[in-house]
């Protein structure tokens, strides 16, 4: 007796790239702050005591402060970048919110997008529906609203 309703998924493609460098500029301020006050708590753990350069525990622990904050915002539509700039990211399938593992695939593929000259993020203005390397790989993409 249930009654299927299929969801129409505004057009991926709504989004175009310079509002997307915008958000992530906007992100890149939000990153800064949540690492910084990351990095404050391992120095206040040692007491003051510097870190040597290049150390992989810090490095790994930064990265994944940083997926925090973006995992925690997708997984609620947005950060806030993409708050400034009316973007939400929804998952393709169904238009709901991504799922973590959405999220983590969407990081790891962003994050070596930015490897080749951004390309991974500049693919958006050549593929058919608007969407990053990123978007493709986790089944996600963005929306205005």
């Amino acid at each position: 007796m249930g009654v299927t309703v299929s969801k129409k998924l505004p057009p991926p493609a709504d989004v175009p790239l310079w509002r997307r460098l915008a958000a992530i500029l906007y992100d890149c301020f939000a990153v800064f702050a949540v690492c910084f006050v990351a990095g404050g708590v391992v120095v206040a753990l040692r007491r003051g005591a510097a870190l040597e350069t290049a150390t992989w525990w810090f490095t790994g622990y930064l990265v994944c402060t940083t997926y925090a904050y973006f995992g925690y915002c997708w997984r609620r539509g947005q950060t806030l970048g993409m708050r400034s700039w009316k973007i939400r990211i929804v998952d393709s399938a169904t238009g709901g919110l991504p799922s973590w593992s959405q999220t983590a695939a969407r990081f790891v593929v962003a994050l070596l997008g930015w490897v080749p000259a951004g390309l991974g993020v500049l693919w958006a203005v050549f593929d058919r529906d608007g969407r990053a390397w990123h978007d493709r790989v986790s089944a996600t993409h963005l929306i205005r609203v």
